[in-house]
């Protein structure tokens, strides 16, 4: 049967001027988007893709193709190989394209049967500040270098003024298990190893920075909502967390039988914090799966679609006790 798994996560709150857009006589613009009447920040996927191919190399270089360059003018990245998704879990989670085809032997394209372009299996969209942006800015100045220093930057002093924002961001993904090709004769047990890897790598997301990342802001989930269905729509908000970090059209969907709950997992903060007693004894009747932390109900979704999780050396994951 056809399985997708759909997702929606959510971050702690914290101060950040990360992610920011093009600048302007020293002050740095936050990149938002507009919601009825106000201006919330974002988070564009592609920094969160990025991001998730850097912690890729981090568990095993020898499987990414693309490598980041750290030390050149300009935004620069290095590929080991011409596109190969059965070697590569970047190519294979992300998709890539070959824009000119002439750069492609034609022995590479007979021996792998060669795509010159791949969609993307892993479904990401933008991170919306949960709460909208409130004008704050910050001004810090950088010191003028002395005329004897070896190097320098700029001739004087300069101000600097940079948009900021506390909130917390959700963002939803999404995949198709049959994308992901579990069963595969030949691949099957690595491409769910790096199904493990990519769960894992939501578990413990950072490093979606800019601004030189002079802002540490981690994106890992504090709260998570997933849905594990053959449904081809996760059919509800996939931006359902409310300023509260509450999920009320999902939990009173289950609780009114809109939806069936055992498809359900819920993990971290919403659970620990903001389902009482009462409201998580009804959730469990329904079979909703409940978990105190995040990364536990992404290990056990990854147990669930790969017979084995991630969290190495950790105690049984349990439901929570009523």
């Amino acid at each position: 049967m056809n399985k997708n798994l759909f997702a929606t996560v959510l971050t702690y709150p914290a101060p950040s001027s990360n992610y920011r857009g093009e600048s302007e006589q020293n002050r740095t613009i936050l990149q938002k988007i507009t919601h009825g009447k106000h201006e919330y920040a974002v988070i564009s996927p592609e920094a969160i893709r990025n991001a998730l191919r850097e912690i890729f190399w981090i568990y095993d270089k020898d499987i990414c193709n693309r490598e980041r360059l750290h030390n050149e003018e300009q935004l620069a990245v290095r590929f080991k190989d011409f596109p190969y998704p059965e070697r590569y879990i970047d190519d294979f989670f992300f998709g890539y394209l070959v824009a000119d085809r002439k750069q492609v032997p034609n022995d590479v394209q007979k021996e792998r049967n060669f795509q010159f372009k791949r969609d993307s299996i892993l479904r990401n969209n933008l991170a919306v500040a949960l709460e909208p942006y409130r004008h704050d800015t910050v001004f810090s100045q950088s010191p003028q270098n002395s005329k004897d220093s070896k190097w320098k930057n700029a001739d004087n002093s300069q101000l600097l003024h940079r948009e900021e924002s506390l909130t917390a961001f959700q963002y939803p993904f999404a995949l198709n298990l049959n994308d992901c090709k579990l069963d595969d004769s030949q691949h099957g047990e690595k491409f769910k190893q790096w199904l493990q890897y990519l769960l894992k790598a939501i578990a413990e997301l950072n490093g979606v920075a800019g601004n030189a990342a002079r802002s540490y802001f981690e994106m890992q989930p504090a709260s998570i909502v997933m849905r594990l269905t053959p449904s081809l729509v996760a059919n509800y908000s996939t931006y359902g967390f409310k300023p509260d970090g509450t999920f009320p059209e999902v939990i009173n969907g289950i609780l009114q039988g809109d939806y069936p709950g055992h498809e359900f997992y819920f993990g971290g903060v919403i659970v620990r914090e903001k389902l009482d007693e009462e409201t998580q004894n009804q959730l469990k009747q329904k079979g909703v799966h409940l978990y105190r932390m995040a990364n536990q109900a992404l290990d056990v979704v990854s147990q669930e679609v790969t017979g084995q999780g991630f969290l190495l050396n950790a105690p049984a994951v349990e439901k929570v006790s009523s």
